[in-house]
């Protein structure tokens, strides 16, 4: 079974650039071992609660948080391309969406 538990850098997103998604700090996604979480990109962040699937491969999650202060929430997927890669996609409750990648950090 492959685990997603770490710190994941976002390296791509589709619709914001990368200046954007470091803007605060270094994105990234974090996944804890009790299927609890937590997110920051841009002026976006929050807290995440995920389940696994397909073995491990599959992190189906949803999320709230804010976006510049104003409350927040959504879901997203990332499908674990290999052991230290994952695509999936992020969304914003009647809002935006982008396609995300992102690598394990150690």
């Amino acid at each position: 079974m492959t685990t997603p538990i770490g710190r994941w850098r976002i390296t791509w997103m589709e619709t914001w650039d990368q200046d954007f998604v470091d803007l605060i700090e270094p994105g990234h996604f974090r996944f804890d071992d009790n299927g609890l979480g937590y997110f920051i990109f841009g002026a976006v962040e929050g807290q995440l609660d995920y389940r696994l699937s397909e073995g491990g491969k599959r992190i189906d999650f949803s999320w709230s948080g804010n976006d510049e202060g104003d409350e927040k929430s959504g879901r997203g997927w990332f499908k674990l391309s290999s052991l230290r890669t994952a695509k999936g996609c992020f969304f914003i409750h009647c809002g935006d969406e982008s396609a995300v990648e992102m690598e394990l950090q150690t």
